[in-house]
Formats: structure tokens, sequence, C-alpha cells
């Protein structure tokens, strides 16, 4: 899939190609199942209940959903991205975890956690609140702060942070997202830092965070069109 424009960007000496937002999406969009509106409610309850903190029971999501524990256990057994405990709750969901990583995010005063660094910019507008977001630079190991709500994001410390991102494989992504594609996807204190770790990285190249917000409205835009308002 091509999924550059005509716009150009300077890095590490040459010239690169900036995407073209909109197909950069719908690579993620068309990546993964559609949607209907049951699994939509069904997708968002999850992401809520997983936002409280703590793992998820089928019999707790399907109560809050008012379905049976055997159909949403047979929606969820259908989706990638789906990780459970030795007690068979859900612990994550494509992109939000219970389980801690580099990428903290506070919710309504509960700490959780992201995949990699652009489930912090989509999560949000899945969540419909603000959240606060604590993250570690990729290059420096040094923090970077955010706060983002479901409409863009309100601040950024520093402020010429910017993100790693790459373009998999569809299949590898369906196959396991974490590895082909959270792994590549960081923040950077600053685009020096940024095209310092790209040189060494095959494949990926810098997005400003505004652009990789954009992306994450879209994809949500397309895969919840029913139920986001």
């Amino acid at each position: 899939m091509t999924i550059t424009n005509t716009a150009k960007i300077k890095s590490q000496g040459a010239v690169q190609q900036t995407p073209d937002l909109n197909k950069l999406g719908n690579l993620f969009v068309n990546t993964f199942p559609q949607l209907s509106v049951d699994d939509q409610h069904l997708s968002l309850k999850l992401y809520q209940l997983l936002a409280e903190g703590e793992p998820v029971s089928s019999s707790r999501l399907s109560k809050a959903l008012g379905l049976s524990t055997d159909v949403a256990n047979e929606t969820l057994g259908q989706w990638p991205g789906v990780f459970y405990d030795e007690s068979d709750r859900i612990v994550a969901f494509l992109g939000l975890s219970v389980e801690k990583t580099q990428h903290q995010l506070m919710v309504n005063g509960r700490t959780v956690y992201s995949w990699c660094a652009w489930d912090t910019l989509f999560i949000p507008g899945l969540l419909n609140t603000t959240v606060n977001i604590s993250s570690i630079c990729g290059a420096s190991g040094e923090e970077v702060k955010l706060t983002v709500s479901p409409s863009g994001i309100k601040s950024v410390v520093p402020g010429n942070a910017v993100m790693s991102f790459i373009i998999p494989d569809e299949n590898d992504l369906r196959e396991n997202i974490t590895a082909n594609f959270c792994h590549f996807v960081y923040f950077f204190r600053s685009r020096k830092d940024g095209e310092a770790w790209i040189s060494r990285h095959d494949g990926t190249f810098l997005l400003s965070l505004e652009e990789a917000f954009k992306v994450g409205q879209l994809v949500n835009a397309a895969r919840y069109k029913e139920t986001l308002g």
C-alpha cells in the first residue's frame, strides 16, 4: 500500500515523503475486523472497564452490556489484540492495558497503560474523556508528558516532541501487533532525537503529534462510526 503524497520533509540529510494521513488511517481500519453496532458497543465498554485499572472478567463485561457470557466470549474470540491473565480475565485490548508499560495514562484518577505512544493519542477519544499521559523518550529515556482530550492535544512537555511510526505489513499487524508495530512507535523529546533513532530502524519515520492524533481520530471515526458522536 502506498501511503505517501508529494509533500516532502528532510531527515538525516535525505528527502523523505510525508505520509498521506488518510491512507495511513485506512491501513489500520482495513487490517482489523469491521465492527457491527453491537461489536462497537462491546469494544467501547471493554475499553471503559479496563480504564478502571483492573482486569475485566467476561461475566462482568457481558453483564455491563446485557449479553450472555457465551455471546461476549464468542465475539472476543474472533478479535485480535485481546489478552488474558491466568484467571481468564482480560488485561489488555488493542492498545489499552492494566499491566505496566512505559506509557502511562491517568484516566479519571486511575492509572492504566498503553502498548505504544500512538495508543495514548486515540484512546482518549474511545473513552470520551481527557487523559494525562506520561511516557519515556525512545532516545534519551527522559519523560514526555501530554494532556489529550477526545478533540485534540491540549498540552505537551517538551513542546517540540514528535513520534516515530512505521507502516507494517497487514498480515504481520494481525499476527502480532505489539512486535510488528508497537515496538517501533515512541515519543521523542525533539526531532533531532527522533531522526537519530529512525536512522537506525529501517522503515520508520517521524510524525508530528498533531499528525499522529489525526490518524487516530480517523481510525476511531471509521471503526466506531455508529457509536462515537
